[in-house]
């Protein structure tokens, strides 16, 4: 049945180009080098640009500023690092949580703090009220993960930032699967500390992770109190000459340098434009078929422009699902299933980095044809239509 190449549709590795691999297999270089620094470079002002220019309108987020630095980890050690150099066993961190990601961030903050999360099922929105009322004059850290990927829900940036900034509170939140894809405001939602990783919207390898630090938060920053290797004093002041404190990922580090160049040569606005597309290209392809989607999203709660959650019809959903997975797998494409307890209850596709229309087409069809091969009757033509619309529109 193999036929096409094979389709990463998973949220998170995500395709990378060519010429971001081709990046990987240069000589090797020293981390301490010149050659070195000058990819480094690249690779923040790259950031930068994603991080203070994510706006629909390619404006600038922040009027402060901030310092985009790469870590040689992935997005959960950017997740401790910002809790870690901002809290110590005394301090108080809410923490709000509707998914598996908001979940790490508490799990992460009751290692360092006292945590105090606000809890709802997954797939649901977070209570604004809730918040405000877990919040208080010693409440030290807000996190939040703002396009939560096990679920397919934007959470409320600027209703959250709006208590932060209320309560003098630092504002860290996890953009890993938004950043490089949609909209994200600095200023607007009063972030202080910005999370994302290499392998999601920005499309390079996994591996490693950046962070954005606002200007002027170093004063509450306590990189003694961090763990070593996520001490943010000492990433903050090497990354002024453009090195990281310790050995530096330098395949990793070149991949990604590509990698946001190609989104700046894209732009911001045209890349949030394509992916929130093609993610109304899935939601409505979907439901064309039949299938209904998973998470709700009412309030101020929105559905993610980067993951689509669908839920799986009872004929294959629990340990039945298999049947449905098997077929997509067969025509060499890979989706994702839910994560912990909706593991049998769910599957979700990314959009996220530089799929073309073409791919996104291909992914409602599989879809479509292997839900058929596992006795759902779904309308693959409807589906396929509906994409189509949304794509052209």
């Amino acid at each position: 049945m193999v036929e096409d190449d094979f389709l990463l549709l998973n949220p998170g590795p995500v395709p990378v180009t060519d010429e971001v691999l081709d990046a990987m297999g240069e000589p090797m270089v020293s981390h301490r080098s010149a050659e070195f620094e000058a990819v480094y470079e690249r690779a923040q002002e790259g950031l930068d640009y994603v991080f203070e220019r994510s706006s629909l309108s390619g404006a600038s987020t922040t009027e402060d500023g901030g310092t985009s630095l790469v870590l040689n980890g992935t997005a959960t050690m950017g997740m401790e690092a910002a809790v870690a150099n901002l809290v110590d066993e005394d301090g108080e961190v809410v923490a709000l949580v509707n998914g598996k990601f908001g979940r790490r961030f508490a799990r992460i903050a009751e290692r360092h703090a006292d945590c105090t999360r606000v809890d709802v099922e997954w797939g649901e929105s977070i209570p604004v009220d809730a918040v405000a009322d877990a919040v208080s004059a010693s409440t030290d850290v807000i996190t939040m993960v703002h396009n939560e990927t096990s679920t397919g829900l934007l959470n409320p940036a600027t209703e959250v930032g709006e208590i932060a900034r209320e309560h003098d509170a630092t504002f860290v939140v996890d953009g890993v699967t938004c950043l490089g894809g949609d909209e994200f405001l600095m200023d607007e939602w009063n972030v202080d500390v910005a999370v994302t990783d290499a392998q999601k919207a920005l499309a390079a390898p996994p591996g490693v992770s950046a962070l954005w630090v606002r200007d002027g938060l170093e004063e509450r920053i306590d990189g003694e109190g961090a763990p070593f290797y996520e001490d943010l004093d000492w990433h903050l002041r090497k990354a002024e000459s453009h090195q990281t404190p310790f050995t530096s990922a330098v395949p990793l580090f070149r991949a990604l340098a590509v990698a946001v160049e190609d989104i700046v040569e894209e732009t911001m606005p045209e890349r949030i434009a394509r992916h929130r597309r093609q993610a109304a290209a899935f939601r409505e392809g979907f439901a064309a078929m039949g299938l209904e989607r998973f998470p709700s999203a009412d309030g101020p709660t929105e559905l993610s422009n980067t993951v689509t959650a669908i839920a799986l019809p009872d004929a294959v959903s629990g340990d039945d699902s298999d049947a449905f997975f098997d077929a997509v797998a067969e025509r060499n494409v890979s989706i994702s299933g839910g994560q912990a307890h909706l593991e049998g209850d769910i599957f979700r596709v990314s959009n996220m980095g530089g799929l073309s229309d073409e791919q996104i087409l291909r992914g409602v069809r599989t879809v479509g044809e292997a839900m058929r091969e596992a006795g759902v009757d779904v309308d693959v033509d409807a589906g396929i239509a509906a994409a189509e619309a949304e794509l052209d529109g």
